[in-house]
């Protein structure tokens, strides 16, 4: 799973406070003047502590810069025990706001995470957060609780924001960990299916990062059903061909039902969808799984054209065993197997179940002949007799029709398949609708 994750850790936080503390107060009454229109003033109390803790605060901030780190860092942490005493006259709202700012700068100085946690809470606990802030400030609560392991105050935090379309990029996978460190990775899916939902919502594509974490979450918690949902979900948003590899592995590695048939039907779209085509330390294995897929007795003319491409492409060693078996056997038979593709169509023709042309259908599928095969796979599904194998004849059908542009065919055929066959028919489905869009 090869999905990015934003670094979150000390320095992104400090990051983002610095970016905030420009938007904060700095003195009562620069926010006494931007509070919310409401009546709502400082406290008796809180006003008669407050004004030489400010000057204090004004007096020590600007020696940054002109004294010594290590003397600015002494007077800061003297902040510390002095911006305690100031709590006791905390009582209104807006008290409990300032006082926040106050903590959340300190703890920022100081390098106090719990400190500035606890005013980011008080800040959003006084209900006086100008509304344009709250996201902010719930996003920055939220990442030092993730950073601290406190995942069930990471969660509080950043749950509320996920259905914003605005919400930053990390925040939707910060909570999607954070559920899945909790020990639930389903409820962390949601909270990015949420997310992509609001970006969609408001006609914004979402991160592709959002799908790899979904992805990796799905798979490394071993929901299968999960894995191929979100292995499709990300090859409709992003269908790169490194994400269709991803996607037909999820699929293939997922399954504990199939044979070589269905693991063919899944090689093919590998190379249909440009997968192959990747470097070679990606794609050596899949041409090896393609091939042992083929059967070159079965299928002689298709193996020498993988066999070939894979050697083309540094993925396979023309002198490796396993290849010069493959090519030793389906070379001879490649021309002779061609050959005999219009006797192969009469048979069909002529035959009482439609099994002959099944048969024949794949082999004309295999030499790329998509008309023909469409033509057999339809005459098989007419005649009958196929009922073991009519998810296999309507998967290559689609291919067949995949391959001939008759997309709205293929979708039609691949919406019957259903049992171990369903996510691989959901995959083509999804390459269907890419190939009708030009993509």
């Amino acid at each position: 799973m090869r999905g990015k994750f934003a670094t979150i850790g000390r320095a992104t936080v400090a990051a983002g406070a610095l970016v905030f503390g420009t938007l904060m107060v700095s003195a009562v009454p620069a926010v006494a003047k931007d509070a919310p229109p409401a009546k709502v003033t400082n406290s008796a109390e809180f006003s008669k502590v407050a004004g030489p803790f400010q000057k204090l605060f004004n007096d020590t901030v600007a020696k940054k810069g002109k004294v010594p780190d290590a003397d600015f860092k002494a007077a800061t942490a003297a902040l510390v025990p002095e911006l305690a005493k100031v709590e006791p006259g905390v009582k209104s709202p807006l008290d409990r706001l300032i006082y926040g700012d106050w903590q959340r700068q300190v703890g920022g100085f100081t390098s106090n995470d719990a400190l500035t946690a606890k005013g980011l809470q008080n800040m959003l606990d006084s209900g006086q957060l100008q509304a344009n802030l709250v996201p902010t400030v719930s996003a920055m609560l939220g990442q030092m609780a993730f950073v601290a392991k406190d995942y069930p105050a990471a969660i509080k935090a950043l749950s509320p924001l996920v259905n914003s379309a605005t919400v930053d990029d990390a925040v939707p996978q910060m909570l999607a960990e954070a559920y899945t460190s909790s020990g639930q990775p389903k409820a962390g899916l949601d909270a990015l299916k949420t997310a992509i939902a609001a970006k969609k919502a408001a006609n914004q594509a979402p991160p592709e990062d959002w799908y790899n974490r979904g992805n990796r979450i799905a798979y490394t918690s071993k929901l299968s059903a999960e894995s191929t949902e979100w292995a499709l979900l990300l090859v409709s948003a992003y269908p790169t061909p490194m994400n269709w590899l991803g996607a037909t592995q999820l699929v293939r590695n997922g399954a504990t039902n199939f044979t070589n048939q269905e693991e063919l039907d899944v090689s093919r779209l590998m190379d249909q969808a440009g997968s192959l085509k990747l470097e070679p330390k990606y794609v050596e294995r899949e041409y090896v799984a393609y091939l042992q897929s083929i059967d070159a007795r079965r299928f002689p003319g298709e193996a020498v054209r993988i066999a070939e491409q894979g050697i083309a492409t540094g993925a396979l060693k023309a002198d490796d065993t396993f290849v010069k078996d493959v090519l030793t056997q389906a070379r001879p038979r490649a021309a002779a197997d061609r050959a005999t593709l219009p006797s192969l169509a009469k048979e069909a023709s002529a035959a009482p179940s439609g099994k002959v042309a099944a048969a024949a259908g794949d082999t004309y599928l295999s030499y790329g002949e998509a008309a023909k095969a469409d033509e057999l796979y339809t005459l098989a599904m007419s005649k009958g007799g196929i009922d073991a194998d009519k998810d296999r004849v309507l998967t290559r059908l689609a291919i067949a029709q995949i391959d001939e542009g008759k997309y709205a065919d293929a979708k039609a055929n691949l919406a019957k398949i259903v049992g171990p066959r369903a996510p691989i028919a959901q995959l083509w489905a999804i390459f269907a609708d890419q190939k009708a869009a030009g993509k």
